[in-house]
């Protein structure tokens, strides 16, 4: 079977400074409707930090392998391209990371109070929480998004 890969040259990755081997673009923060579409690229053979989620999301991916460890580093589960899976909040504290190639994910977070994520310290202690107001913040740095700049541009 052939592989194909996300053509990503029209999205603006955003690096958190304190979140090691994820990229992000946030599509939309609704505060409206309370909710944050954005794809996560995620460092091939990495871990990022053990988090939780803290509102319910369900998760696409689109390229690679989204890997998932328990919070002592095991492989837990692996979701392939093509794997939508709805996830609840406040679960179980894990890594996530890429496979062999880097991991093209969109989250969708629906119903979102404050939190979408709370990072934790090997202790389980809390260190710090991306916000919806967070979310909202990238965004709005990002600008109008490339797709909407070039010139084949149908939006």
């Amino acid at each position: 079977m052939t592989q194909f890969k996300f053509d990503d040259r029209y999205i603006t990755w955003t690096k958190l400074d304190w979140l090691e081997h994820v990229e992000a673009f946030v599509y939309s923060a609704d505060p409206a409707r309370r909710t944050v579409d954005a794809l996560f690229k995620f460092a091939p053979l990495q871990k990022a930090m053990l988090h939780r989620h803290k509102a319910p999301y369900t998760t696409f991916v689109v390229q690679g392998e989204l890997r998932f460890y328990s919070a002592d580093g095991t492989l837990r589960e692996i979701r392939p391209a093509g794997s939508y899976v709805p996830g609840v909040l406040n679960g179980e504290p894990h890594l996530e990371g890429g496979g062999e190639e880097e991991a093209i994910v969109f989250f969708t977070h629906h119903s979102v109070e404050d939190a979408l994520y709370e990072f934790l310290d090997g202790d389980m202690k809390p260190v710090i929480s991306l916000r919806f107001d967070d979310a909202r913040a990238l965004l709005e740095a990002q600008g109008t998004p490339q797709w909407k700049r070039h010139p084949e541009s149908v939006a």
